[in-house]
């Protein structure tokens, strides 16, 4: 799995966004934002809707069923497994775990028939495992980001408590979401 964030926007039109609830300055507000980032309700801490983060994530199939349940104010592109699926045979660095090499063999047996038209997509992306990795691109904002360290940190799926973990350690105000 890997987590890289590529972009981040959204503080200063924050910050500039709360000093007007609060008729202060911009200089005030930046002050005052981590305090009301974390344990306030959505509407003290709704300024963390405008501070966006665009990550390029490669985790397994059987997380993004689960982080597709956060689609509010997020947009993924993916690496479509339609049209990249089928044009190399698989290693086992495709996979969040180490499949058995026969499963492996099976699989890369499955493409080349696909590859020669004997058996369609749906035979070929069926025999895939949970555990195959997807590379999507993130668009998601900072309550997003919060919300899913509530839901997901202390997960039984651990595989969450790392992605958290390595996002977490990139943004530009970890504070506002921890």
């Amino acid at each position: 799995m890997k987590v890289i964030k590529l972009y981040e926007y959204g503080y200063e039109p924050a910050a500039l966004g709360f000093s007007l609830s609060y008729n202060s300055s911009i200089e005030r507000a930046k002050e005052l934002l981590p305090k009301y980032a974390i344990g306030k309700d959505s509407g003290e801490n709704k300024f963390l809707r405008v501070m966006q983060v665009w990550l390029d994530v490669d985790m397994p199939r059987l997380m993004w069923q689960e982080a597709d349940q956060y689609k509010i104010a997020t947009t993924t592109l993916s690496e479509s497994t339609m049209h990249t699926l089928s044009k190399r045979l698989l290693i086992q660095e495709d996979f969040a775990i180490n499949i058995s090499d026969e499963l492996l063999t099976v699989i890369n047996n499955k493409i080349f028939q696909y590859q020669n038209k004997q058996i369609s997509i749906l035979e070929l992306k069926s025999c895939l495992p949970e555990g195959f990795l997807q590379r999507r691109i993130w668009n998601l904002n900072y309550a997003t980001i919060q919300n899913i360290i509530l839901q997901r940190e202390y997960h039984k799926l651990n595989l969450w408590k790392i992605f958290i973990d390595d996002l977490v350690n990139q943004l530009d105000y970890p504070e506002f979401v921890r």
